[in-house]
């Protein structure tokens, strides 16, 4: 492979956007490597049945190319894979596209001033900068079960979906009750004799308010200003949910008022709607949409257990109680490594500082994008930058301004690097760190995967995401060291 100016990992929203606003300032010289066999990202791994946004998609979508065509407010997954071909296609990405590697290792050469790309097939070559986009929906998170590898008969994570495996008429168990599982249960108990939630602790979910866009709509969409002009309304109206989340733990009681009427309407059995009654805040962990879960529970063919499980067995799982639950087929709704998806990585940086040693105290970096010690090297949706009220698509943009902005330093000042500081690093940190310490994901009353180890905040931005927006503007070059050739500087 020749040499790329820059590379680009992962062909999702992330990387895709990075290569079209790339393309758009005349920069070509770049790769994106993709580990699979075809693009997409979350939109490519997740298939299992009922995958859809939860988003509305003319917000879960590129702001400068806007898609008037959507079936549904929120889309289905396959419509959203399709839509990222088709960025594909219409900005000629295609050529750029390198699948089938896997990033291996990422070492800094700090007398060259580049990146050693390694890909796991044995491929290596240098590249001056890398834009991190693998995401973090993507390495699935399975519990530590005793006997979990004893289970006889299928058993697969619903990020890595077995559609060989005919689910009608079989007694199937649930591990899980997240944001996953709310949309594939209520597919799952149709098929299924007899379904089984072990649910560990319950979601809030509020009604999902999904409509088909009938033909008419779409017409009227195809009317200049007019898709624009619903995108900012929807953002405005989404931004209207961050007041909970930003400002004060309180502000999420009208929040949880639409969730607890929702349930109530949806549940009247008083003792199945007290097992799915959250003890904690609404916001504390991600809020669920939904319009056909809590039905899907109330079936005659389905257990709500909330016992929590004692060990799987081959062919059963027993609960806490002792309970012993026949089951033919376990799927795991257990979400996502989350906070260590980045510390897994093998990253080495200036002088052989390995990320784990960087991130030692926790995974953290300045607006989420660079981390000390990493010259060159930047990550889209990093550290602190997802969110819990609207479209993370929104975070990519913004981050991809900024990062495009700091190859326009280099290039202007005619720097080899930049590499941010550490003291900006940690005030910016320190001070993040402080904000959310008492937001409602550490007063809401829960834990859940937002936080890491140490009981710290390592995923969501805590304010607004014009105020984010707004933060990435414009780079600021004393926040950086710049490094190599200074000729040009000045």
């Amino acid at each position: 492979m020749p040499r790329p100016a820059i590379t680009i990992i992962g062909s999702g929203f992330a990387g895709l956007c990075m290569a079209i606003k790339l393309k758009e300032a005349g920069w070509h010289d770049f790769v994106i490597l993709e580990k699979a066999d075809d693009l997409g990202g979350t939109w490519r791994e997740n298939t299992y049945p009922g995958c859809a946004c939860d988003v509305p998609s003319p917000l879960y979508s590129f702001s400068f190319e806007l898609n008037p065509g959507w079936s549904r407010l929120f889309s289905p997954r396959e419509e959203i894979w399709d839509y990222l071909r088709a960025c594909v296609g219409r900005y000629g990405l295609a050529p750029h596209i390198r699948y089938g590697k896997a990033v291996s290792m990422l070492e800094f050469d700090d007398e060259r001033q580049r990146w050693r790309v390694s890909t796991a097939d044995g491929e290596s070559f240098e590249t001056n900068a890398v834009v991190s986009g693998v995401g973090a929906l993507h390495i699935p998170s399975f519990p530590e079960i005793p006997g979990r590898e004893r289970f006889t008969g299928p058993a697969f994570h619903s990020a890595e979906w077995d559609h060989s495996v005919d689910l009608n008429g079989k007694r199937v168990a649930v591990i899980g009750t997240g944001a996953s599982a709310v949309q594939f249960v209520p597919v799952v108990a149709e098929q299924a004799a007899r379904l089984h939630v072990f649910q560990r602790t319950p979601p809030w979910v509020q009604p999902k308010p999904d409509v088909a866009v009938s033909d008419r709509m779409r017409r009227a969409l195809r009317v200049p200003g007019a898709a624009r002009a619903v995108r900012n309304s929807i953002y405005w109206l989404l931004e209207t949910r961050a007041l909970g989340f930003t400002v004060d733990p309180a502000l999420m009681k009208v929040q949880q008022r639409v969730a607890e009427r929702h349930l109530a309407r949806q549940v009247a059995d008083p003792v199945l709607r007290a097992k799915l009654t959250p003890d904690y805040t609404i916001g504390c962990k991600r809020i669920l949409l939904s319009s056909d879960y809590y039905p899907a529970l109330t079936r005659d063919n389905v257990e709500v257990v909330t016992d929590g499980i004692r060990e799987i067995k081959e062919r059963s799982i027993i609960d806490a109680t002792g309970a012993e639950h026949e089951v033919d087929v376990i799927v795991y709704g257990t979400g996502f490594k989350v906070v260590d998806a980045l510390n897994d990585q093998r990253i080495v940086g200036r002088n052989g500082l390995k990320i784990q040693d960087a991130w030692r105290d926790g995974v953290e970096a300045y607006l989420g994008v660079s981390t000390a010690g990493f010259p060159n090297l930047f990550f889209l949706l990093g550290p602190n930058t997802g969110l819990g009220h609207t479209s993370v698509v929104f975070m990519i943009e913004a981050q991809v301004r900024y990062v495009m902005d700091c190859l326009r330093l280099l290039s202007r000042t005619g720097a080899r690097a930049l590499d941010v500081r550490e003291e900006a690093q940690r005030t910016y940190n320190e001070r993040l760190q402080r904000r959310l310490d008492r937001l409602v994901w550490h007063k809401g009353g829960c834990t859940s995967w937002y936080l890491d180890e140490h009981g710290r905040n390592r995923a969501t931005w805590p304010g607004f995401t014009f105020e984010y927006w707004a933060r990435t503007r414009k780079v600021k070059p004393e926040v950086y060291e710049l490094i190599g050739p200074s000729r040009a500087r000045g």
